[in-house]
């Protein structure tokens, strides 16, 4: 286990704005989202001019499969992460001024599909459900029907999640009164397949490398990625976020996908800026302690996931922080802790909780 050291992940620092980003910043809510103007701005200048080119009879073979590698990892080597985590902020936050909202809709609709996402449906499912549940048995993406620390388990709920989750999703909506928004998320969802299939229809081996892959790719990303988030949920309190989340400090991928890495502070405040998390983390490092939090230092949700599909318990202790060592007594009660909050919630108590809400 590690020592709470330097918080090394990204914040907000004042600087000199060019020309350029005076211009943006006239229009957007949130200084500190210039990035996200930036990476916007990079996608649609590389990748949709590259789809459109793989539409197009201009590449023959050899050419074609080499630019649709090209066109591979420019989608989900560079941009798939950033794009989901800014698709997931301005989610939260709106990203432009009020006179130029219409602009809101660029991020969802235009790019979306380019990264494997229906327009609008990551905003109703994340924003409609995940948060107003918690991960609670009326999220459709709970992870407690589970044993999360298995593989079987594991492909049961992504599978799950890619045949019927929007099924799932239109029923929570239809359960809670709010039918107009479960009509929208079947008609997104399945109008985006039927543009997929004419499209296949124009140019099969385009739409997969433009649109199927991505669509794969991001679905089972997104689900073991919140499977890593929610793997550990205290059976005792599993509506309490520092308990049934974690937190992951100094890594790569808060500096690549702002801070998202910071699951628990996010769940305590869903709307905090991305900027400031790090910053909340050490002020309420207290709660952490007394909750027994999980925290890995150097490791992202997809490294966690995959330690725990292979059950190396102790290697994630080699990245657990232990918080002024009062965290945990020592390895072995963190190895316990886990394994306690892994355990799959029987029915009748997902029924208790259902029935309570």
């Amino acid at each position: 286990m590690r020592a709470l050291h330097q918080i090394t992940d990204p914040v907000f620092e004042k600087r000199t704005w060019s020309k350029m980003d005076q211009f943006f910043l006239k229009m957007i809510r949130d200084e500190r989202d210039l990035p996200f103007v930036y990476l916007a701005i990079k996608i649609t200048l590389t990748l949709i001019p590259s789809a459109i080119l793989l539409y197009t009879p201009l590449l023959q073979s050899p050419y074609w499969g080499a630019w649709g590698v090209i066109h591979f990892i420019l989608c989900i080597v560079v941009f798939l992460g950033p794009y989901t985590l800014m698709l997931h902020n301005t989610s939260h936050r709106p990203f432009f001024k009020r006179e130029h909202n219409a602009l809101n809709k660029f991020i969802p609709w235009i790019l979306g599909p380019f990264m494997g996402q229906s327009p609008d449906l990551y905003f109703m499912h994340h924003m409609g459900m995940h948060h107003a549940e918690g991960n609670m048995p009326e999220d459709k993406s709970s992870t407690m029907p589970f044993q999360r620390d298995s593989f079987r388990g594991f492909l049961h709920y992504y599978l799950r999640f890619l045949f019927i989750g929007v099924i799932e999703l239109a029923q929570y909506f239809l359960g809670k009164k709010r039918s107009s928004i479960a009509r929208k998320a079947a008609m997104v969802e399945y109008g985006y397949y039927v543009v997929l299939f004419l499209l296949a229809m124009l140019n099969f081996g385009a739409t997969m490398v433009v649109f199927v892959v991505p669509l794969l790719i991001i679905r089972l990303a997104m689900m073991s990625g919140n499977w890593g988030q929610h793997a550990f949920v205290d059976p005792d309190e599993p509506n309490n976020d520092y308990k049934s989340s974690i937190t992951c400090i100094n890594t790569p991928y808060n500096q690549k996908c702002f801070n998202d890495g910071y699951h628990i502070g996010h769940h305590q405040v869903p709307n905090m800026h991305w900027t400031d998390m790090p910053v909340d983390f050490q002020k309420n490092i207290d709660k952490y302690v007394a909750n027994q939090s999980l925290i890995f230092e150097g490791l992202d949700f997809q490294q966690v996931f995959l330690f725990l599909m292979f059950k190396k318990y102790d290697k994630l202790t080699d990245y657990m922080v232990n918080i002024n060592g009062d965290t945990f007594k020592d390895k072995e009660e963190a190895i316990a802790i886990m394994k306690k909050r892994l355990k799959r919630f029987p029915k009748e108590r997902l029924e208790h909780y259902i029935s309570q809400a």
